[in-house]
């Protein structure tokens, strides 16, 4: 039978805690994704679980791998110019954001210095949490922004930090994550050196032929809120200590009906009550939208062939 899957894995959190392998797969005859597979590896086992993560890519078939951490470097990792300071870094994707940020905020300044008082009226638009997928995609000839990211921008960008991706993502998902999850998207603000140092020697045991890709949790259910197939109050639920084993099982049936993926029982309770194997299961659903050629393209400004970050469209 010809069939197409793609795995995911999620290794953030602590040394104890469990981490898991999803795959998902695709059936043409049946017209049906399944979730195939979900196996918890101890990180405190660690060269059981990194033997684990080999086998399981080998046995499985698996081609296509999402991940949740940087696949790409800074543009400080690997310079060696005699360095002129943050704010004067010479590395043309770093001048182009920088150049990016800049225009923006002149750009946000001109509107309040050519009409004030109408600046002041489109302010609290600005500030309204939009989660519309056709207003995110919408381009417009100005950029109105609001008090919290006009602040970030205003912090600037620093090369040893973030990658040129994360400008983009501030561009459209800041007020999102910052409403809804109270965090910011920075690179290398929630990952390890461990966890990079590690991965970096898992895949050098992985077939030549996989490609990695990286996503975030949180972009994703933001995605998910702006396609209607999940509420807001289901993802205001999911870390709520009592409530958060509810919301993802309602978040979880919403997510099967909507975008056509069948879970077993079993899996489903693994699902439910362990966020790690939801955060796995949300990097599959953005790995889906891969083998579907939905996912949204990146500028190249944003180096995507070293990134290989999606953006996915569940419409």
């Amino acid at each position: 039978m010809d069939t197409k899957n793609i795995g995911s894995l999620s290794m953030k959190g602590g040394r104890n805690d469990n981490f898991y392998f999803c795959l998902i797969e695709y059936y043409p005859e049946s017209h049906r994704w399944f979730l195939k597979s979900l196996l918890p590896v101890k990180d405190e086992e660690a060269n059981d679980s990194d033997e684990a993560i080999r086998a399981w890519i080998h046995n499985f078939g698996v081609k296509q791998l999402v991940v949740d951490f940087p696949l790409s470097k800074a543009a400080c990792a690997d310079c060696e110019i005699e360095c002129p300071g943050a704010g004067h870094c010479p590395k043309p994707v770093v001048v182009t954001v920088r150049e990016k940020i800049k225009n923006l905020l002149n750009e946000d300044q001109k509107l309040i210095s050519t009409n004030p008082k109408k600046y002041e009226q489109e302010r609290n638009k600005a500030d309204e949490i939009v989660y519309n997928r056709d207003i995110f995609l919408k381009e417009t000839s100005h950029h109105l922004l609001s008090r919290s990211f006009k602040r970030r921008l205003k912090k600037g960008f620093l090369p040893y930090w973030n990658r040129a991706l994360d400008f983009w993502i501030w561009k459209y998902y800041y007020d999102q994550l910052l409403d809804t999850f109270n965090t910011s998207f920075d690179s290398f603000g929630n990952i390890s050196l461990m966890i990079l140092s590690r991965f970096s020697y898992i895949k050098r045991h992985f077939p030549k032929h996989v490609e990695l890709f990286e996503a975030n949790a949180q972009i994703i259910l933001i995605e998910l809120l702006r396609s209607k197939v999940i509420l807001k109050k289901d993802v205001d639920m999911l870390s709520d200590i009592e409530l958060g084993v509810e919301a993802r099982l309602d978040a979880i049936k919403k997510i099967e009906q909507k975008l056509d993926i069948f879970i077993y029982n079993h899996d489903l309770e693994i699902l439910v009550k362990n966020p790690r194997a939801f955060d796995s299961f949300l990097l599959a659903l953005a790995g889906q939208n891969v083998l579907q050629d939905k996912n949204l393209k990146l500028p190249d400004w944003t180096v995507p062939r070293e990134t290989n970050f999606i953006i996915p469209n569940f419409g």
